[in-house]
């Protein structure tokens, strides 16, 4: 026990004083874990004793992070990445095995060549989906396409580890390495394997779109929330001991089962007690991985491991680079899209020791690759730096480089174009009221800020058909545009009126000028942006100088009226002579002033029946 708590101490004092370092001099969190596991591993300080048993139980934290990677997924959303995740992904997999292996191939035999091809294909889950989190970039396009790799990868883990054992060449004794948690069904038939593994799946299903609902509605009722708290991470790990009983990755059934989750109402509540669990076991993760660099062993065979990690970065960049340019990626992102996915991943060392234990591959082979692939994975984040330093794009292309998000549009029957000052409480307003449209912006800060408030908001330019067709406009019935551009308001309504004529449109005018634009468009639902805030500080002001609240809200009504009715009229000489404009709105304006004046009851009958002074409001 004394033995833990100093072990648990050292990683928890070695994360907090490295990452803070790490990330002021810019070098995210990940390569802050890396250092910190250098410094307190066998080859710095010493202080950890068992590395692999810590790495064992720390890869849950993968297993957290695809579970939260889930719930962030609906599973419409994951269909509409099915192209990417088999295609992108089945061909980085494949194209990498074969040229790994043929290489392989000159210096081993076909069985060892082919197993070490499936091995380095795969890249690391936990250090680019963390990264790509800390950059703000798992909801662009670049980022989608990196994720949809690493998910097919994961799925891949689930056939090498069937055909690994068929590649054996080295004789070996059973020590019970893969003893299940639960029990083994090894020994079963291949069909009862086949028929349990589908029960499984099915369970996780079902366990995610029936029961999970109910069970979490009573536990909330409790109102403890350590009770939720447990009940989620019991969901969790009960997830990953099923999945491991009938040989899955645990990681893909967690994923799976947050996917189902998505759509739940208790999403965000699970979301967020679980987040610190998988934080604190990724962090020790990373810090293990660091520690478990064998630096006598790369000292003593430098040029060897120094030529793997150089060949798996070059191989798999060129493979990923290939893969880029056939799945038609924008030029600016395949190079992010190649460094990001060029490294090793943590399930090498699994299949690494998968490999040794059924006699496929010899340790004095296995340990250099190892070698490579955590200096690899060490490698990682400062090719992320590296790339942000020098790419072309910089800083002022950071906008271009995010990409639209995946839009989930069913059952929304209203578009709502912009979400900021304004959009921000026409949307609470309609949502409010029912009504909840699908949310577009082009403030790519903005959007990220909403997010955190709770607000659906999807990131894109919407003057774009393919956007405005992927938000549902050929399925909505009214199109809100709340856009501070005139212009992009223009291009807007222009092109929703030629594409789609049965949208109705309602759109907001920055002032006068652009609403005469606007309706010069036919553009019947235009409101002025300050126009009616404007009214409601003037009724304020005149109630405050003492009027009375009945004559206030009467006079801003009068005076709201007659302006709606002067609008067509100047609408009609705006664009022939300005001393004309200029006349009729003076003489508007004249009249007005002593209608008002006047106080003039008009159209209020219907107002006073239900009006009390007292309280004007109600």
């Amino acid at each position: 026990m004394d033995n833990f708590l100093f072990q648990l101490f050292v990683f928890l004092i070695a994360a907090a004083i490295a990452v803070p370092i790490a990330k002021r001099f810019g070098l995210g969190s990940v390569l802050g874990y890396l250092i910190a596991g250098i410094i307190i591993g066998p080859f710095g300080l010493s202080l950890i004793a068992d590395i692999e048993e810590v790495m064992h139980f720390t890869e849950f934290g993968v297993v957290m992070m695809l579970f939260l990677v889930g719930l962030e997924l609906k599973p419409s959303l994951l269909w509409q990445m099915r192209t990417p995740i088999l295609g992108m992904g089945g061909v980085q997999v494949i194209l990498s095995s074969i040229i790994i292996a043929g290489i392989a191939l000159i210096f081993l035999p076909w069985q060892q060549a082919v197993a070490i091809g499936l091995i380095l294909s795969l890249s690391s889950t936990a250090i680019i989906l963390q990264t790509l989190r800390e950059k703000g970039l798992m909801n662009t396009s670049s980022g989608r396409s990196v994720f949809s790799v690493l998910l097919f990868q994961d799925l891949a883990v689930i056939p090498m580890l069937a055909v690994l054992p068929f590649l054996a060449t080295i004789a070996m004794h059973d020590d019970g390495h893969l003893e299940s948690a639960l029990f083994d069904i090894s020994s079963l038939p291949e069909y009862m394997q086949i028929i349990i593994t589908l029960l499984a799946i099915l369970f996780i299903l079902f366990l995610g779109k029936y029961a999970s609902r109910p069970i979490f509605r009573t536990i909330a009722a409790t109102r403890v929330r350590e009770i939720f708290v447990a009940a989620a991470l019991a969901l969790v790990v009960g997830i990953s001991l099923l999945m491991m009983t009938v040989g899955l990755s645990p990681a893909l059934g967690a994923f799976l089962a947050g996917v189902v989750l998505a759509d739940s109402e208790y999403r965000h509540e699970i979301e967020s007690d679980i987040e610190p669990f998988k934080g604190l076991l990724l962090g020790i993760f990373f810090i293990s991985i660091g520690a478990s660099l064998n630096f006598i062993l790369i000292g003593e065979q430098i040029m060897l491991i120094a030529g793997l990690t150089a060949g798996l970065l070059a191989f798999k960049w060129l493979v990923l680079s290939i893969t880029a340019f056939i799945f038609k990626m924008p030029t600016k992102e395949r190079s992010f899209f190649a460094i990001a996915l060029a490294q090793g991943g943590e399930f090498a060392f699994v299949l690494f020791q998968f490999s040794r234990v059924n006699g496929v591959l010899p340790a004095q082979t296995i340990e250099p690759l190892i070698s490579a692939v955590a200096i690899s994975m060490f490698l990682t984040p400062l090719l992320f730096l590296a790339h942000e330093k020098f790419s072309k794009s910089g800083q002022d292309d950071e906008e271009e480089r995010r990409g639209p998000d995946m839009i989930d549009h069913t059952g929304h029957k209203v578009i709502l174009a912009g979400f900021g000052r304004l959009g921000t409480d026409l949307g609470r307003f309609l949502i409010s009221a029912g009504v909840k449209p699908v949310i577009i912006d082009n403030d790519e800060a903005n959007v990220d800020v909403l997010r955190k408030f709770g607000f659906k908001v999807y990131y894109g330019d919407i003057t774009r058909l393919d956007l405005l067709e992927a938000a549902g406009a050929s399925e909505a019935e009214l199109l809100i545009i709340t856009i501070d551009d005139i212009d992009k308001s223009r291009k807007l309504i222009e092109l929703a009126g030629k594409h789609y004529p049965h949208l109705k449109i309602a759109v907001n005018a920055f002032d006068r000028p652009s609403a005469h634009e606007l309706m010069d468009m036919g553009v019947t639902n235009i409101r002025r942006e300050t126009f009616g805030t404007s009214l409601a500080l003037g009724q304020d002001s005149l109630q405050l100088l003492g009027f009375d609240p009945y004559e206030a809200h009467k006079l801003m009504l009068i005076f709201k009226k007659k302006d709606e009715e002067m609008m067509p009229e100047l609408h009609t000489i705006c664009h022939e002579d300005e001393d004309s404009y200029i006349s009729m709105y003076k003489k508007h304006n004249a009249d007005l002033e002593i209608l008002m004046k006047l106080d003039l009851n008009l159209d209020m009958e219907e107002i006073d029946k239900a009006w009390t002074a007292e309280n004007p409001e109600t």
